[in-house]
């Protein structure tokens, strides 16, 4: 392979475990995210930058491929003036803004109440923006686009693929038939798309899981021999992987039409079947998941929602 590239293994404090940076040779020496902000994390990526030859000032930018804490948190140490790339709608979470975040309270504090979920708003509240500690506040100095490319990195295009987070990017190098893929396609495990406000005031909230069943989709079209993924290991076959979890999103999805045909339910009554021993630990997941499957059935014409009633209530066609 003519494109060198060094895979860094950064622990997190997530259960989604450790974290894959990724440290590219190009015209310009290019880190692929960077890890969550803690002194672990810190003191790793800089051991294992030193056992390639290379210190945190020999970096010459950063590329983000979503705003996820495990993904940014370090950005704070590094230094002021290295340019930070990736798509725009990452900025109000990496700069932690706060009328952002006012919105995101008053987003899920409407959706807690519409979905039925019994529990105080503000207790939630706190546990889905708990992970923001290991978080950052920097600003991107370049933001990029699908089809654009990055100086520095010859051969590699920008590649939008939202989903498990709106502004979710992965570059692909088509000559080398190579993604850099971040959270897209995890060899062992599906990731969550998830739950976001509008980035625009008043506008309607993304269906995350069709957003992120069409970036697989996307990607499976594509010449690709392996995926550098953003946790475990590299994914080779791309095409057979991404079949298979589209296979298990309708299973899934079509196991809640099974529910529905029941008995009409509210969100939270269907979360709570899905995920009988998480869903009080993990909510803000499940109910994620929840939602696109409910979107899924949706989009498919299987289902149809009342929402004159004070909890949405969901019907099997």
């Amino acid at each position: 392979m003519s494109v060198m590239i060094h895979k860094l293994i950064i622990p997190t404090p997530f259960p989604v475990g450790d974290l894959n940076a990724y440290v590219i040779e190009g015209e310009k020496l290019t880190l692929v995210d960077a890890g969550p902000k803690t002194e672990e994390a810190w003191q790793s990526l800089n051991e294992q930058l030193g056992e390639l030859g290379f210190r945190i000032q020999d970096i010459e930018q950063v590329i983000v491929t979503h705003h996820h804490p495990d993904h940014v948190g370090l950005l704070d140490y590094f230094p002021n003036d290295i340019p930070i790339i990736g798509h725009e709608h990452n900025n109000v979470w990496l700069e932690q803004d706060a009328e952002f975040f006012k919105r995101y309270r008053e987003f899920f504090a409407e959706l807690f109440h519409r979905y039925g979920i019994p529990y105080p708003a503000q207790a939630l509240l706190k546990k889905l923006t708990a992970p923001m500690e290991y978080s950052c506040r920097r600003s991107l100095t370049q933001t990029v686009r699908e089809g654009e490319t990055i100086a520095g990195l010859e051969g590699w295009a920008v590649l939008e693929t939202p989903g498990h987070a709106q502004g979710h990017i992965c570059l692909y190098h088509e000559e080398e038939e190579i993604l850099m893929g971040g959270d897209l396609l995890l060899a062992h495990v599906s990731s969550n798309p998830l739950l976001e406000p509008p980035q625009e005031p008043y506008t309607e909230r993304a269906k995350s899981l069709l957003q992120y069943n069409h970036s697989m989709k996307k990607i499976s079209e594509l010449a690709i021999t392996s995926v550098y993924a953003g946790h475990g290991e590299e994914v080779e076959d791309v095409k057979e992987l991404v079949e298979h979890r589209l296979k298990r999103q309708a299973e899934r999805a079509y196991g809640v039409l099974d529910m529905l045909k029941e008995k009409p339910m509210t969100v939270f009554e269907i979360c709570q079947r899905l995920f009988p021993s998480v869903y009080e630990t993990q909510l803000g997941l499940t109910i994620s998941e929840t939602i696109g499957q409910l979107d899924y059935l949706e989009e498919a014409g299987e289902i149809k929602v009342d929402e004159t009633t004070p909890h949405w209530l969901y019907y099997a066609q």
